[in-house]
Order: C-alpha cells, then structure tokens, then sequence
C-alpha cells in the first residue's frame, strides 16, 4: 500500500508542478509573441502540456485504485511534457516526478502485494 501512496503522490506532485510551470511558460511565451520574438506554435505546445499536465493528474489520483492504468497515463505526461520544455524550464521537475511515479505505478501493478 505504501508504494501506492507514493506512486499517487509523485503523481499529483508531478502533474501540479507540471500545470502550475506550463500556466507560466503560456505568460512567457504570450509577451514574447506580442514582441514577434517567437513563433505562435509556441503557444499551442504549452497549452498542449497544460494537457498532459492534467493527463499526469488523473494518472497519479488513479494509482490507488487502478495502478497499471495510472502508471501508464503517468508515463505518457511525463515523457510528453519534455517536448514543450525546450529542456531549460520547470516543467522537466514535473516530468521527471511523473516519469518516476509512473514508473513505481507500473512495478506496484506487476506484482500485487500478498495477502
């Protein structure tokens, strides 16, 4: 049960983190696209990681229940929020927290605890 708990945590910390730094890369790139400093696309990869943010979310609050699903949807956010990133943002902590719990999701659904 305690690998569960800790799958759902990194999970909902991963994906919160995750929301919460893309909400402040769409700012970023906003002002910058009023400057025409940066491409408009800019701005659909980061609402696409908002997605996946709350993709990672629902991932981690299933990982009591179902973790096998849980861990995939963790895993799918996780790898998916490094291609709005540009590798110099906040989002890799949030992708990396998602990849982890995903991954311990993915273990704890493989072999179930004994009775």
């Amino acid at each position: 049960m305690k690998w569960k708990l800790a799958a759902l945590i990194l999970g909902i910390l991963g994906g919160v983190g995750a929301l919460i730094s893309s909400i402040i890369l769409i700012g970023q790139a906003g002002s910058l696209i009023a400057q025409a400093a940066v491409p408009s696309v800019l701005i659909g990869m980061e609402w696409a990681a908002v997605i996946l943010a709350l993709i990672g979310i629902t991932g981690g609050a299933l990982a009591l229940s179902k973790p096998t699903i849980a861990g995939i949807l963790m895993l799918i956010s996780g790898i998916g929020e490094f291609i709005p990133s540009r590798m110099d943002s906040y989002l890799v902590i949030g992708a990396y927290l998602l990849i982890f719990g995903g991954i311990l999701a993915l273990y704890v659904g493989k072999y179930k605890a004994r009775p």
